[in-house]
């Protein structure tokens, strides 16, 4: 449980993160909160040579308003989230389910960056992302590109984010009148979800579904039929493909995401009524 020997950058700017990248390009591996990179290198799972530390650019910490959205910093802590008095008015679904995450201390180091970057399909913000259909800014040595949620997570621990590019901020829409809810199921409260769901109006994710965070789109198109909760929710195993795991089978994902979404549903149709 020991990583392997690295070298140790800190970033002071923005501008020296992305200088770091360019010279340590696949060798390089960015340090947000270190609650999803650490675990990986301890277990020798990820084995970078250079470790380039964000945690001194504060300025990538913010919560604001900007017109009809919100802009989230991309090294915001899920407690800033969480706590959040703006994200609770506006997004209250982002609020809530960072207040889902771990346990205190993950949630005073674990950034909304990080958390998206890594692209693990068993977190729960990114089906969160998805779920509020976010736009995610990135900037890299040709400036700055913004890629929608839908097409960041491109597999399994991969995103579409490139390896000299730096994700610096995540956007999403007001919308607080709408009807939304998150539910995961785990074993212990400090584990990753053996299957969550998140809602937002008729939009719908499923974590640990899948290689990626994904929307259930059959559970999407049969809410738009008009179909109640409980027919939807018989859809929502429809094209995923769940880990089949001794600590649960594919088939018990699959039931699991059904009562989920079930659940979800006819919570955030109270929300929204």
């Amino acid at each position: 449980m020991i990583p392997a020997a690295f070298t140790y950058k800190k970033a002071n700017s923005v501008e020296e993160a992305l200088s770091l990248l360019a010279e340590h390009g696949d060798d390089a591996k960015l340090l947000a909160g270190g609650h999803s990179l650490l675990p990986l290198m301890k277990l020798r799972l990820s084995v970078p040579e250079v470790l380039i530390d964000l945690g001194g650019l504060r300025d990538l910490s913010y919560i604001r308003e900007e017109g009809s959205e919100i802009r989230i910093g991309a090294l915001t802590r899920h407690h800033d989230l969480e706590h959040s008095e703006l994200l609770t008015r506006e997004v209250p679904l982002l609020a809530h389910a960072a207040g889902t995450i771990g346990d205190p201390q993950v949630r005073h180091r674990g950034t909304i960056g990080g958390s998206l970057v890594h692209g693990d399909p068993a977190s729960d913000l990114p089906a969160v992302a998805l779920a509020l259909d976010a736009v995610l800014v990135a900037q890299g040595p040709s400036g700055t590109r913004e890629i929608p949620a839908t097409e960041f997570f491109t597999d399994f621990f991969e995103t579409a984010l490139g390896e000299d590019e730096l994700l610096m901020e995540i956007r999403v829409a007001k919308n607080p009148a709408q009807g939304w809810d998150f539910q995961k199921f785990t074993k212990r409260a400090i584990d990753w979800a053996v299957v969550g769901v998140a809602v937002a109006g008729q939009r719908v994710a499923l974590v640990n579904m899948g290689p990626t965070p994904m929307r259930a789109h059959g559970v999407e198109a049969a809410l738009a039929s008009g179909a109640s909760a409980a027919e939807a929710a018989e859809r929502a195993a429809e094209d995923t493909s769940p880990p089949d795991q001794a600590s649960a089978s594919a088939d018990y994902r699959r039931h699991l995401a059904k009562v989920l979404v079930r659940r979800a549903l006819e919570a955030a149709a109270a929300r929204g009524a």
